[in-house]
Order: structure tokens, then C-alpha cells, then sequence
């Protein structure tokens, strides 16, 4: 029973939590459809990394009320992301775009990580270099000769 009840637990609690309430619903079924399309790629500004349709904060209830507003009034779905980016800027998109400034951010990261290999084979080589260049003196070398006989 206690297995059962672990089980049951794990399943419940793995389910995607979401945030709409029943007031929020729109009775197109298609239209709100639609706004649960929109709301998946919408970033709750409060709770960050979570989409609009799974946060609990005020501002997400607003957002989606916002969203749900705009398909009512007739806009595609292109022109409701469009009017909330314009609104509370791309941070509010869960997959920002890769034009404008984002592209800096974008190609920012694999630079720097040829930079960093470019770093580390000048710093291997230049420690071969040394490496290579390093001469023994004559006691060194009799030492090094004694030692290689026996």
C-alpha cells in the first residue's frame, strides 16, 4: 500500500503544473487553444524561467489575461507576441530571437570558447618551447651520464 501510495505521489507531482484559472478561459476552445500556444513561449518576468501558463504570480494572471484580450480583439498570434515584446521587451519571450542586440549574445558564447582553446594551445606550446629549449649544464650532464650507465 505504502508503494502504491509513492507511486501515486511521483505521478501527481510530475504532472506539468498549470496556473489558468477558470475565469481566465476563453469559451472558443480554438481561440483558447491559440492562447496556450502563445502563453508556453512567454516568460514570467517574476518567476523567470517559468512560462506564463504555469506561474502563479499576479503578473503571469495578467499577462495571460493580456494575451487572451488580444485573440479576442481579433490579432494573430504573431501580433500578441509582438505586442508584449513591444510592451515588457524580449526578455519576456522563453526563446529570444536572434536579431538586434541578441545576436552579440548569441555568438558572444562559441567566441569566447575558441578564445579560450586558442589560450590553451598557445599556453601548450609556448610550455613545449621551453620545454625543448632547456640545456643541462656539465655537472647535469656527467650526473645524467653516470646514471644512465648503471
Amino acid at each position: 500500500m505504502k508503494h502504491l501510495i509513492l507511486v501515486l505521489a511521483l505521478v501527481m507531482g510530475s504532472t506539468p503544473a498549470v496556473a489558468v484559472q477558470p475565469d481566465e478561459v476563453l469559451p472558443d476552445t480554438a481561440m483558447e487553444e491559440r492562447a496556450r500556444e502563445i502563453s508556453k513561449e512567454l516568460r514570467c518576468l517574476v518567476c523567470r524561467n517559468e512560462n506564463i501558463d504555469e506561474s502563479n504570480a499576479d503578473l503571469a494572471k495578467d499577462l495571460r489575461l493580456l494575451v487572451r484580450e488580444r485573440l479576442v480583439e481579433g490579432d494573430s498570434n504573431v501580433e500578441v507576441v509582438d505586442y508584449v515584446v513591444d510592451r515588457y521587451g524580449e526578455y519576456v519571450l522563453l526563446k529570444p530571437t536572434l536579431t538586434g542586440s541578441n545576436k552579440l549574445l548569441w555568438i558572444a558564447g562559441p567566441l569566447m570558447l575558441l578564445a579560450a582553446f586558442g589560450v590553451a594551445i598557445g599556453f601548450v606550446r609556448r610550455r613545449q618551447n621551453e620545454a625543448e629549449t632547456v640545456e643541462l649544464t656539465s655537472d647535469e650532464q656527467t650526473r645524467l651520464d653516470a646514471i644512465m650507465k648503471d
